[in-house]
């Protein structure tokens, strides 16, 4: 089963939002994103895609297309 949850960093602790609706002493694996990383990424992923759409090449893919 795969669940995205939220939590808060407190005192070397992730505090979840609201607990998870798995077993006492379950083993899970934790990925942890922070804001910071994730707004780079995202700038990142606009840049490039900025760069692949708005662009004067694609210009001749229209002008063949209109044949």
């Amino acid at each position: 089963m795969t669940m995205i949850v939220d939590a808060i960093y407190e005192n070397g602790k992730l505090v979840l939002q609201e607990p998870l609706p798995l077993p006492e002493h379950a083993h899970v694996r934790v990925t942890v994103e922070s804001d910071l990383e994730r707004a780079a990424w995202l700038k990142l992923s606009e840049e490039s895609l900025k760069k692949v759409w708005d662009n004067d090449a694609d210009d001749i893919f229209n002008e063949l297309l209109e044949k």
